[in-house]
């Protein structure tokens, strides 16, 4: 699932973000949502977030868990 949707981020969700510094090369960073930081609905580039870590980032892959 994609990042630019608001309505499917929630804090507590385990997402991929890319850093601004990670922009050119597409490094990934992973962490749980603390904050969200982008007020409207739709992003196209994904939503801004802030992860526990304190790390903001654009969200581009929201993590499904898959329980046996």
């Amino acid at each position: 699932m994609t990042g630019q949707n608001r309505n499917n981020v929630r804090k507590g969700i385990e997402v991929d973000i890319v850093l601004k510094r990670d922009q050119k090369t597409g490094k990934l960073t992973r962490g749980i949502v603390s904050d969200i930081l982008t007020n409207s609905l739709f992003h196209p580039h994904g939503i801004k977030v802030r992860l526990e870590s304190g790390e903001i980032g654009r969200i581009q892959n929201i993590v499904i868990k898959k329980y046996d």
